[in-house]
């Protein structure tokens, strides 16, 4: 990977999940958030957060991000890096092993493992609905106009993964879609909607306008098991796994295109720009790379 990148980021302690901020990214760590630069080796900001989890969002001028010390959602203003709110929500994976999503003039995360996806108004920093999803949904999304959520199955049991699409306008779940085992983080991009697939270690395309899978793409061997991330933007899909450090579909094709090394355990991925992140937070490494042209 270091001899593909265009910056290598030695960044101590557990950097993580990302969320994206033009094109600059904010990172989790421990006791901490920090905004990363391309051209900077160290962070150009940083937020005290008590135990910062999940891949986070950057939306109303604020980095939404789940703590779970206290199951609560933390909005820190980008502009000045000083948290202004924390929003007791809970947590439906206590773990951290979530995603929040903002869009449709809000933040929503997956508050309860019993299934519920709760809604908060930015005007207010409270929640303002509770919606009822399957259980054991983990991870949002928000892309094409509505909400989706991964269900990974009652305690993870193969051959349960769906995803749902969630109606902003109405706060109602409007279809229900069985894709791979044990779905987990999903991105919304490049004319679909991809979930990565724990289960098997496959990506699931699900196209918008129908509510259908389209696509099974399988990922290179070794590429299942869990943790992991998935990123679309620049005309490809990016999948992050422990064993495999990054691979890159074609959406155009839906095959993979190129796949990068070595293994280098857990981390993330966001397209931030022109730019592809990677997060190693077991090496203590951030790779930056160029998007395809």
């Amino acid at each position: 990977m270091a001899t593909r990148a265009i910056a290598t980021l030695s960044i101590p302690g557990y950097a993580d999940f990302l969320a994206v901020d033009g094109r600059d990214v904010w990172t989790t760590n421990k006791g901490r958030v920090e905004k990363l630069r391309a051209e900077s080796p160290a962070p150009i900001a940083s937020v005290a957060v008590p135990e910062p989890c999940g891949a986070m969002s950057v939306a109303f001028g604020s980095l939404w991000v789940a703590n779970c010390t206290d199951s609560s959602l933390y909005r820190i203003d980008v502009a000045t890096a000083k948290v202004v709110a924390t929003i007791r929500t809970g947590l439906a994976d206590p773990t951290g092993e979530l995603s929040v999503a903002t869009g449709a003039g809000s933040a929503w995360i997956l508050s309860k493992a019993s299934g519920t996806l709760s809604r908060i108004d930015p005007a207010t920093n409270r929640v303002v609905a509770e919606i009822v999803v399957a259980p054991f949904s983990f991870a949002a999304v928000y892309g094409f106009d509505a909400v989706w959520v991964t269900n990974t199955g009652e305690r993870g049991a193969p051959g349960t993964g769906s995803v749902q699409r969630i109606d902003p306008r109405t706060n109602r779940v409007t279809a229900t879609i069985p894709v791979g085992p044990v779905p987990r983080f999903l991105a919304a991009g490049e004319g679909a909607v991809w979930t990565l697939n724990q289960g098997d270690g496959t990506v699931t395309r699900i196209d918008p306008s129908t509510n259908r899978v389209v696509a099974t793409v399988g990922l290179p061997t070794g590429m299942h098991g869990g943790g992991g991330d998935i990123a679309a933007g620049g005309g490809r899909v990016w999948v992050r796994t422990t064993r495999v450090l990054l691979a890159a579909i074609d959406p155009a094709t839906n095959g993979i295109v190129d796949v990068y090394g070595p293994p280098s355990g857990s981390g993330a991925v966001r397209v931030a720009g022109d730019l592809v992140w990677v997060t190693a937070h077991d090496v203590s490494k951030v790779w930056v790379l160029r998007q395809p042209r």
